[in-house]
């Protein structure tokens, strides 16, 4: 039984992963630092910024300048403005869904509330939106799957997470809850990434268009 379904944000709900990547290696140029996309994309996705920042400190063997989260999200934000759409399908999908669902992500939460504005899904969401600033510990931990369920009454096991990040897969499983595992983000195309076999999800797909495929009683 599925009684609640957990979206990820970034590179399930929206289409942004890619986007963030291209920003923030434009602004590490900015100050000397050269990271390829395929290096962001392979190790910084599913990442909070305080870890990611701690990972580019230790490739560039200094920490960053004390200006630089703000200038990357202000890159970020004009990117976001004028670049983000929601993920194709996923309308269709929120307003099929015969359970309620709410999202979890590792985002800033003024960077997941402007996100969701601009891809034209808050109305969707609303209230149920639950960051990484609401737990103590970032995924693979299962802490914010397990505030999610929580804030919306649900038991853990009869939630489905859908991410899109071998990290989230990681955290829904140490929650103890069905993980799906979608990879049709843009990022996906650029940087494909194979699961780690011991956090195989529970199922894999690839167009919003089959979400329901996987569980039809899903659908209303």
């Amino acid at each position: 039984m599925i009684a609640l379904v957990i979206f990820d944000c970034d590179g399930v709900l929206i289409d942004s992963e890619i986007i963030s990547a291209s920003a923030l290696v434009e602004e590490l140029a900015q100050h000397g630092i050269a990271i390829e996309m395929s290096y962001v994309l392979e190790h910084f996705i599913g990442h909070p910024y305080t870890v990611v920042a701690g990972k580019i400190a230790a490739f560039a063997g200094a920490p960053l300048p004390g200006s630089f989260e703000t200038d990357y999200r202000a890159r970020l934000v004009q990117r976001f403005d004028a670049e983000l759409r929601a993920m194709p399908g996923i309308l269709d999908v929120l307003d099929n869904l015969a359970v309620p669902f709410c999202a979890a992500t590792s985002s800033h939460p003024e960077r997941a509330q402007r996100s969701l504005r601009a891809a034209g899904l808050a109305e969707r969401f609303c209230e149920r939106v639950y960051t990484v600033s609401m737990v103590a510990r970032p995924k693979p931990a299962p802490d914010l799957f397990l505030h999610a369920a929580k804030a919306m009454q649900v038991d853990p096991r009869e939630c489905l997470v859908i991410e899109d990040s071998d990290l989230g897969i990681a955290a829904a499983r140490a929650a103890g809850m069905i993980a799906w595992q979608f990879t049709g983000g843009s990022h996906y195309q650029a940087c494909h990434r194979v699961p780690t076999p011991n956090l195989a999800p529970d199922r894999s797909f690839h167009d919003m268009a089959d979400f329901f495929v996987g569980a039809p009683q899903l659908q209303r």
